[in-house]
């Protein structure tokens, strides 16, 4: 066991000193400047750092529909093991980057309010919490590090009069400590740091200090009858800021309310009535608190929840912030900010906006970010594999297809009907993922997405998933939670689910429950058959017949029966059974065959042997015979009945393992499948093919 004293000396180990040493620095202004000489990028702009921080996490490029897509794994989530990774939304996270890429070059964006538009549920609040987590942690590092400052008094100047009874006084918005120089004298010190950034990213230092440094700063000038230098000298400490949503420190967070208890200066600040007595006025800056979310937000981000929501009054703050980076406070002059104003919204409040006629000017400052819900299979998959995995999960095993299904269904009530007659919606879904289908090129997928233009804007929340998941898991079942019973759930659901609007909806939602059903059926078949045919010796024997007798047909010769010894005409019964389980027809019997000995022929130019598994055609079709040929000798459908003999109950174990070791089955849900698959022939329902 270990000991009290094992665990200290651990934990002070663990602590990093020198590390909280460079977070807590602290230096004169001169040596500030040198810092911002050596590296300007500590004077970046809000919206420069935001960007800077999301490439800093690395790109992978790659091309959807011959578009050039960058995935940008900063929304995979590093900093907390992917906890809040965003999936299937690569194109319109894309488009969010760009719009804080020209933010950073000052292209205009920076004056707009980055407006996250989609359903409920559609991770529009999970990209919000991602940024702002991403700018705490980027504050953090040497590259993201920022400065900030606060006013001290001097042993020898009396300066009581300036700062009462306080010693030091901080910054109250963290202001960028190169707005202390006058604004007709900050060129010289722009050009030298641009200078040294080469060009890297444009470098401004606009705006004034907020009226509590700026009252305390024109108060020492008096004081020093006009000498900058003293001022700066005796009365500044320049120190690292870290962005903390915690600590109300550059990150900052509003959410609407019930407006009897809300009002504007939330956002903006009030009067510290307790301070009054000391400074004796209302309208000095001392004796008010800039702890609005503007306030606090400054040199970072803030978050308005429902944005849409909120009272016209707070709207009309977002105006001067947004397009002129300025807030007012009561009873003070307009005060600059530097930060990134970040809202999301659902589509019934953002029609509102739109059709009210007054709030034009909220329209022009916005810039509309659609966050739909994912149309493509196997990134939805992934938003419940982060939830629901072996690690998070202990005593129940999900088995295999039972998220895949899930998943299924929630995709294809978000799909809109493919227009094309010969198209099927789950046709649809498969080519949205990435699957071929005959006679569908890119383009043709491409066209597919273009028509459907309300595609990801309806349907089921990935919250509703998630919620009936978790149901199936809680539930008192001994065993696996299988397809059928997550599948269940989600169908009685339906009945209560408040975002369906009409009975029409909840019908179309029940047809594809049925069409998930009938999938996993195919799906389950096909795996029971590849198990129970996957005698890779039977295969290569079954294949090695094959082939000499397609050999003996394309040349006119005869074949060599090994046991009797006799020649004997090419077994045409057995190449059609092999053919026919991959559908060809009897008039092209000829030219698939000659393309197998071409092919074969073509390897041996090269001095390759021919395996069957390097065409996938061949490898389905005698797969599927050697199936059919097994499953009369393996008796499945005795597994419905209550008596298994013992040499059918080996090879069931056989096949049973083979579900295990293959396809991610327990001992429990390779026998359920197998139980379900064995009704089914049973029923005498199985197909010629998978």
């Amino acid at each position: 066991m270990t000991s009290a004293s094992t665990l200290m000396a651990e934990l002070r180990n663990l602590h990093d000193v020198r590390g909280y040493q460079d977070l807590n620095w602290e230096g004169s202004f001169e040596e500030y400047l040198e810092i911002a000489r050596r590296n300007p990028k500590v004077v970046r702009s809000a919206f420069q750092r935001v960007y800077d921080m999301i490439v800093a996490q690395g790109t992978e490029e790659y091309k959807e529909y011959k578009k050039k897509i960058i995935r940008y794994k900063f929304f995979e989530d590093p900093f907390e093991n992917g906890k809040d990774g965003v999936f299937g939304l690569d194109l319109h996270l894309m488009k969010l980057v760009h719009l804080f890429k020209s933010a950073a070059k000052r292209y205009g964006a920076e004056k707009r309010i980055f407006l996250l538009h989609g359903p409920v549920g559609s991770s529009k609040s999970t990209i919000a919490r991602l940024l702002k987590k991403g700018v705490e942690h980027y504050s953090r590092t040497p590259e993201g590090a920022l400065y900030t400052f606060k006013w001290v008094k001097h042993p020898s100047v009396d300066a009581q009069g300036i700062f009462g009874a306080a010693d030091e006084i901080p910054c109250p918005m963290h202001e960028e400590p190169l707005r202390l120089i006058p604004p007709e004298f900050r060129s010289k010190v722009v050009d030298e740091l641009t200078r040294v950034a080469k060009g890297e990213f444009k470098i401004e230092v606009e705006g004034d200090l907020d009226p509590s440094c700026r009252f305390i700063f024109n108060g020492l000038l008096k004081l020093y009858q006009g000498d900058w230098a003293k001022v700066i000298d005796n009365h500044i400490r320049v120190k690292r800021l870290i962005l903390s949503e915690k600590d109300r420190v550059g990150i900052g967070t509003f959410q609407p309310k019930d407006e009897k208890n809300q009002d504007s200066t939330e956002l903006t600040g009030d009067i510290n009535y307790r301070k009054i007595a000391e400074y004796g006025s209302e309208s000095d800056p001392r004796a008010f608190n800039f702890d609005g979310e503007f306030n606090i937000a400054n040199r970072g981000i803030v978050e308005f929840i429902e944005v849409l929501k909120l009272d016209v009054a707070f709207l009309y703050d977002l105006l001067g912030a947004s397009q002129e980076h300025k807030v007012k406070p009561k009873k003070f002059a307009q005060t600059d900010i530097d930060e990134v104003i970040l809202g999301h919204t659902n589509e019934p409040e953002y029609r509102k906006l739109q059709s009210n006629e007054y709030m034009e000017a909220l329209r022009d400052r916005t810039v509309k970010v659609d966050i739909p819900y994912v149309t493509r299979l196997g990134e939805e998959m992934k938003i419940y594999q982060k939830d629901f995995n072996s690690e998070k999960i202990q005593g129940k095993h999900i088995a295999p297809h039972t998220i895949e299904m899930a998943a299924m269904w929630a995709v294809l009530t978000r799909l809109e009907e493919p227009k094309k007659a010969n198209l099927t919606l789950l046709q649809k879904l498969k080519l949205y993922d990435g699957k071929t289908l005959s006679g569908y090129t890119e383009d043709n997928v491409k066209e597919l997405r273009k028509e459907a233009t309300r595609e990801g804007l309806d349907g089921i929340s990935p919250r509703y998933i998630q919620d009936k998941i978790s149901n199936a898991l809680v539930k008192d079942v001994e065993g696996c939670v299988n397809p059928f019973m997550v599948l269940n759930e989600l169908e009685s659901g339906l009945r209560h689910h408040a975002l369906i609007q009409n009975e029409d909806s909840r019908k179309r939602m029940i047809e594809m429950l049925s069409v998930v059903k009938d999938e996993y059926e195919d799906i389950v078949k096909n795996e029971v058959q590849r198990a129970i045919s996957s005698d890779e010796e039977a295969i290569s024997r079954l294949c090695a017949n094959y082939i000499d007798n397609v050999k003996a047909y394309t040349q006119r010769e005869k074949v060599r029966n090994k046991y009797t010894g006799q020649d004997e005409e090419p077994d045409e019964r057995l190449m059609r059974s092999i053919e026919e389980k991959i559908d060809i027809p009897e008039s092209r019997k000829d030219d698939f065959r000659r393309e197998i000995m071409n092919y074969i022929g073509a390897l041996a130019v090269e001095g390759k042997k021919f395996d069957y598994k390097t065409n996938e055609r061949l490898h389905k079709a005698l797969e599927l015979k050697l199936f059919e040929d097994q499953k009369d000798s393996i008796k499945l459908t005795s597994l419905v009945t209550s008596v298994i003999d013992k040499e059918t109950q080996e090879k069931i174990d056989v096949v049973k393992s083979r579900l295990i070791n293959n396809y991610r089955y327990c001992d429990i849900c390779a026998t359920d499948v197998l139980n379900y698959v064995a009704s089914i022939f049973a029923r005498g329902d199985i197909k010629g093919s998978a």
